[in-house]
């Protein structure tokens, strides 16, 4: 297998998941299974849970409030999108908050406006290649000169009309990263070996050193601590 240039570091993760039946990532790797507390009243019910749980890893990940910040969905606050569609059918009008909620980049907007973050933000959707394009992305932000950028992957509860049409991990879950150049453990990617989607939860099992390799668009590895 030939290994590719691309590589980044791991200096710090989180991860957060509601379903008490999944194993959680370690002690120190945690936050709360009731996330949000840190979020002013009025912000905070703006989201849902996995929503809240999204701005404390960004929170614990970003202290300062001084980084670029990643977050990419595969597929968003699908809740509420589907409870818009059913109210079009209805011939209801479409609420413009839910609407601007209900879009990718809304939770990094409730986070910085919580943080009073004024660093580069940015939200993806890859159609199943979040896990590859956050890491590219981060690597992107830390070429041009920054420290340090913090990367989260997150996927809310999937309503039942959906089930069995997509991908999903089967629970609420979220997991976030604080990537460098050159401190912390390495990680790398090798040549592409096929087309898997990795979940939160199969990320979060990755970096607890469940399983040696993530397969995604390439197959990463990460270095000892």
């Amino acid at each position: 297998m030939t290994i590719m240039s691309f590589s980044l570091h791991l200096e710090d993760w989180r991860g957060w998941l509601v379903d008490a039946a999944v194993p959680p990532p370690a002690p120190r790797h945690r936050i709360s299974a009731q996330p949000g507390s840190t979020l002013p009243a009025m912000l905070r019910r703006r989201l849902d849970a996995t929503g809240r749980a999204t701005c404390d890893i960004l929170g614990v990940l970003d202290p300062n409030a001084d980084l670029p910040l990643v977050h990419a969905s595969r597929h968003g606050d699908t809740t509420h999108t589907l409870e818009m569609l059913e109210a079009l059918e209805r011939g209801e009008p479409i609420s413009p908050t839910r609407f601007s909620m209900s879009v990718h980049n809304a939770v990094l907007g409730v986070h910085s406006i919580s943080r009073t973050h004024h660093r580069p933000l940015q939200a993806l959707g890859a159609c199943g290649d979040e896990f590859d394009a956050i890491l590219h992305e981060a690597k992107g932000y830390l070429v041009e000169g920054h420290r340090a950028v913090v990367a989260v992957l997150s996927e809310g509860p999937l309503p039942s009309a959906y089930q069995g049409y997509t991908e999903h991990p089967g629970t609420a879950c979220a997991v976030g990263m604080r990537l460098t150049l050159d401190r912390g453990r390495r990680l790398m990617a090798s040549d592409p070996v096929r087309g898997a989607h990795p979940t939160p939860l199969e990320v979060m099992a990755w970096l607890n050193g469940d399983a040696p390799f993530l397969d995604g668009r390439h197959r990463w590895q990460l270095g000892a601590e």
